[in-house]
């Protein structure tokens, strides 16, 4: 079962990690990522670096993307990797994703696509995933959605946003934490993406503590949002279905379900 935590360092990094590494703009990414990419021949994992910059990891790295260039999807360029890695007799898929703020031409909503993407890879398939993000200039609630897809995070600075949102098994995610005022925007984007690649989306709720009036406003706008769609909600406590029913959002106009 996987579970949200905070790392020291990369060498905790374990299969079907998903980590999101903040840099200052000064930081090297290698030097930062150099044992989690190390430590690859030493697991006997294939290493994949994904980077605008792929001249300076040429050497470091049995394939280095540059995802300005690639001519598909990133999930479909690593999930290629992965299946070449089990042939070719590696433990796993290890890959560095290097994010920078003006290095990728998919704007916010493709980069939240990518980062569910590389969420539900690393789920399913037990590849180590580390997302390493660099500049400062990135757009708050770009930054913010992006951790909320993370289950794990490096060090104390990155500390884990109010709620995250996580792969579980093969047709589910787990939320767990708070989503309130601050985090209702996130949650709203991160729904809205899903539902636009499945008709029906369930959230393992066992997490969620509470859900305010901006959550609720949020879960109930991203599943009316397209036509056919729905949100099924499982696990959760008494304190969020009372909430959602006093705010009237338990009608059958309202495609979501909530059960305990």
């Amino acid at each position: 079962m996987r579970a949200t935590r905070t790392l020291a360092t990369l060498d905790e990094v374990g299969c079907g990690d998903h980590v999101c590494q903040l840099l200052d703009p000064a930081d090297d990414v290698m030097d930062r990522s150099r044992a989690f990419v190390a430590d690859g021949a030493l697991f006997g994992d294939k290493v994949v670096i994904v980077s605008p910059l792929p001249q300076a990891t040429s050497d470091l790295a049995s394939m280095v993307l540059d995802p300005v260039r690639l001519q598909e999807s990133l999930l479909a360029a690593v999930r290629r990797e992965a299946a070449s890695a089990e042939r070719e007799g590696y433990r796993s898929l290890r890959v560095l994703h290097h994010v920078t703020s003006d290095g990728s031409a998919e704007g916010p909503e493709g980069l939240l696509r990518c980062e569910l993407d590389l969420e539900e890879f690393a789920a399913d398939s037990g590849a180590l995933v580390v997302c390493a993000y660099q500049g400062g200039d990135w757009d708050a609630s770009t930054l913010e959605n992006a951790r909320c897809v993370h289950p794990h995070h490096l060090g104390s600075r990155p500390a884990s946003p109010s709620f995250q949102v996580y792969r579980t098994g093969k047709d589910g995610w787990t939320v767990n934490g708070v989503i309130d005022a601050d985090g209702a925007s996130a949650f709203g984007a991160i729904l809205g993406t899903l539902l636009r690649q499945t008709a029906t989306v369930r959230l393992l709720c066992h997490g969620l503590d509470f859900l305010d009036a901006a959550g609720m406003s949020a879960l109930a706008g991203a599943a009316g949002r397209l036509h056919d769609r729905k949100v099924v909600l499982e696990g959760t406590n008494e304190t969020v279905r009372l909430a959602w029913e006093l705010s009237g959002y338990a009608d059958p106009s309202v495609a979501v379900v909530m059960a305990p």
